[in-house]
């Protein structure tokens, strides 16, 4: 076990409205089905009151609620997205002041943004600050992916869905739980396929209009797609050299797209039936989708202690992130 923790509580929150793929057909004019075929998605979560703070709250409280633990008991928030509701204070921030009588606590709290990846080296840095003195962590990632999108690419347009989801990393010294192993690596021939150009020094809204060109993701599909295809394969060898793969009993994936998913198939490293998809009914949520597929898969009673599960994926950069964790 590289570091011992526990992981006591998983929350997450959906907006409640919900757009099925054959409404958005009807509004960009494609055919029945297309947007399942092509971009694997049937329905998605759309954030229309909601905002990225009051998402993370909600996942939050559930998380507290099911670790059996307030507030007063947290030693640290980490939020974990690639969206947030304001550039100042950091997202973090105003998480915090968003929670119920959080005035009366001064725990720190810090972004971390690897976009997509973000929810990995946020886990890997909350599990750092466990001790004796802090030994209850929240990571959240938080994502309204919906609000920076061009309905002109429909490729993307198509794609991404808002979620959010929390877990409790708790102090522990047992070493039946943690991590087993985690790994970042960006490679920089990938930087820039995902882009969202305007809005900061090198285009400021103070000097350049809004323009969707500029102020919108861009995906170069293809070109990230053949960067993925060639970079994952020498990243699990690397990842695997002391680790038998067949040790893992659940692949949680970042649901990056319907051919992203299909390299791990690909792989054959791993049986169907231990990768769990949820790009169907939630789209991609950046970096929401990871913990949203661990929180849900706990609360299911499909991930049980014990069970130890790979949480991969990839994110603009061009990075691919892996942790092995014994849940």
């Amino acid at each position: 076990m590289r570091r011992s923790f526990r992981i006591s509580g998983a929350g997450a929150y959906l907006p409640e409205n919900r757009v099925p793929s054959a409404a958005l057909e009807e509004q960009l004019s494609l055919p029945s089905g297309w947007i399942e075929k092509y971009a694997g998605v049937v329905s998605r979560p759309v954030a229309k009151h909601e905002t990225n703070r009051f998402m993370a709250v909600r996942a939050i409280e559930q998380a507290l609620q099911q670790a059996e633990l307030s507030q007063s008991d947290i030693g640290g928030l980490i939020s974990a997205s690639a969206t947030y509701d304001s550039p100042l204070p950091n997202n973090a921030s105003r998480i915090k002041a968003a929670l119920a009588g959080s005035e009366s606590y001064d725990y720190p709290c810090v972004d971390i943004d690897v976009t997509c990846l973000s929810f990995l080296p946020a886990l890997d840095y909350a599990v750092s600050l466990l001790s004796e003195d802090c030994r209850h962590v929240v990571v959240v990632s938080a994502e309204i992916a919906s609000r920076g999108l061009n309905s002109e690419d429909i490729e993307t347009y198509t794609l991404f869905g808002d979620a959010a989801a929390a877990v409790i990393v708790s102090y522990d010294t047992s070493f039946e739980c943690g991590a087993m192993k985690y790994s970042l690596k960006t490679y920089a021939e990938g930087a820039g396929f995902t882009t969202i150009k305007g809005g900061g020094n090198d285009f400021p809204f103070s000097e350049v209009a809004y323009d969707p060109a500029l102020h919108t993701f861009q995906m170069q599909g293809k070109q990230l797609l053949k960067a993925a295809s060639k970079r994952i394969p020498e990243f699990l060898d690397d990842f695997f050299t002391a680790i038998d793969p067949s040790e893992v009993d659940w692949v949680i994936p970042h649901q990056a797209s319907k051919a992203g998913l299909a390299l791990f198939h690909k792989l054959g490293l791993f049986p169907e039936g231990k990768i769990i998809n949820t790009l169907s009914q939630m789209g991609n949520c950046i970096a929401a989708s990871i913990p949203y597929a661990l929180a849900s898969s706990i609360q299911e009673g499909k991930v049980k202690r014990g069970d130890t599960c790979l949480l991969i994926g990839t994110s603009a950069g061009f990075s691919i992130g892996a942790m092995l964790l014994r849940y």
